[in-house]
């Protein structure tokens, strides 16, 4: 009986995160791998022509992808007559996968939850920074501002006894809930897809979104990316947050719009710390780049040491269970893909 062909189309650098010793041959022995390095290459290569691409490519029945990848439309999918599932290193498979995919009936699951701890931990991190005031002090002290000057700050919190609003109680608002009472914040939420008895045993109080802007001094976006979250927090949510609140987002800047958030923040009234923008790379002139009490990272929060490896063991795992005929424990089915924003 043939064995399994599987295509990695994940960058030598990528692959060396994603992937242990131990999970790169347990796939090896699970499937005959054949390697595309540059992942933007992948309908290029399979153009090639069997003569010039890689043994066993364009029979491949398994395909790993990660970012780059280009769209798996009717064009490049043609090349891949036998292909039967995708799995993707990371989370959102929107940029990837397509209907038609789901019309040849090839399967598509992500590893997602492998990023979950390490966002829920910047959210955290991010909450007690602004709590702290430290935006405020780091851009005063590197700005060249005077001892004086630099430590003139509003007033500071502490997160245990703190009421911190979690907006979506997702895989990684569950995370950061979790290290939330452990921390001993007061932690409210609104999911209009959570339960009661859900909300219970997560020890937390379910409230309506306006109730917990208006109450919570820290606000966190966990909410999935969906029609019906597209600016879930414009003008009108942001003038419910109390003076001196902080919003934190680490999760898109779909659910924020974005142009009222930068109003409210440099006008000083809130406070924000974002992983996510409308237009990544930030540009270099943003405004959000010089506001004092404005925390920046590059859209980076999920990528940890650890969190790269979970994804990887994730992605092994699901090919293991797709071949074995187990059910898969990440699948994204089209209903989801058409739900998506």
């Amino acid at each position: 009986m043939s064995r399994t062909t599987s295509v990695v189309s994940v960058s030598p650098a990528l692959r060396a995160e994603f992937f242990t010793p131990a999970a790169w041959e347990t796939l090896t022995a699970l499937t005959d791998v054949v390697l595309v390095d540059d992942p933007a290459t992948l309908g290029a290569t399979l153009d090639a022509g069997t003569s010039a691409a890689p043994s066993g490519l364009s029979r491949a029945q398994v395909l790993v992808i990660s970012w780059g990848t280009p769209r798996l439309d009717a064009a490049l999918l043609d090349r891949l007559p036998d292909l039967r599932l995708v799995a993707h290193t990371g989370a959102s498979v929107k940029p990837f996968v397509t209907p038609e995919l789901f019309a040849r009936g090839v399967r598509v699951t992500q590893a997602g939850q492998g990023m979950a701890q390490s966002v829920g931990e910047v959210s955290v991190v991010f909450a007690m920074a602004l709590l702290h005031q430290l935006p405020r002090f780091h851009h005063g002290l590197a700005s060249g501002a005077s001892w004086e000057v630099a430590e003139n700050a509003p007033p500071r919190h502490e997160i245990a006894g703190t009421r911190v609003g979690v907006v979506g109680a997702s895989r990684t608002g569950r995370a950061a809930i979790t290290m939330l009472r452990a921390l001993g914040a007061e932690v409210v939420v609104a999911d209009p897809t959570l339960s009661a008895a859900d909300a219970q045993a997560l020890g937390v109080a379910l409230v309506r979104l306006d109730d917990l802007l208006a109450t919570s001094r820290i606000t966190m976006l966990h909410a999935p990316t969906l029609p019906e979250t597209h600016h879930l927090v414009g003008a009108r949510e942001l003038a419910l947050m109390p003076d001196g609140a902080g919003l934190v987002n680490t999760a898109r800047s779909w659910l924020t719009d974005e142009d009222a958030l930068l109003r409210e923040v440099a006008n000083g009234r809130i406070d924000a710390a974002l992983d996510v923008f409308d237009a990544e790379p930030l540009p270099v002139d943003h405004p959000f780049r010089t506001l004092p009490n404005v925390l920046l990272t590059p859209h980076h929060a999920a990528a940890t040491v650890q969190g790269r490896l979970r994804q990887g063991s994730i992605v092994v795992e699901e090919v293991g269970r797709f071949l074995a005929g187990d059910p898969l424990l990440h699948e994204v089915d089209e209903a989801a893909l058409t739900q998506m924003g």
